[in-house]
């Protein structure tokens, strides 16, 4: 009696499952650059400066996330 087992794996798959993740990687750390440039930048300003703008400390972070989720 005569068997056959199929073992072929798709390998064209693997090597963009991998380059997807570090693509992501790659996302998340200038997401995370955005972020922190942007609300380094905020806490320079002056109250006064802010008060022109008409924004509050407390808008910091909030501010910052939004730069963030605009990076590509």
């Amino acid at each position: 009696m005569t068997y056959f087992t199929d073992t072929n794996v798709a390998v064209s798959a693997q090597p963009s499952r991998i380059a997807a993740f570090f693509d992501a990687i790659a996302l998340k750390a200038r997401q995370r650059k955005a972020y922190r440039q942007t609300f380094n930048e905020l806490c320079t300003m002056t109250s006064r400066d802010l008060a022109d703008l008409g924004m509050s400390r407390s808008d910091f972070r909030r501010l910052s996330k939004e730069a963030a989720e605009m990076t590509k």
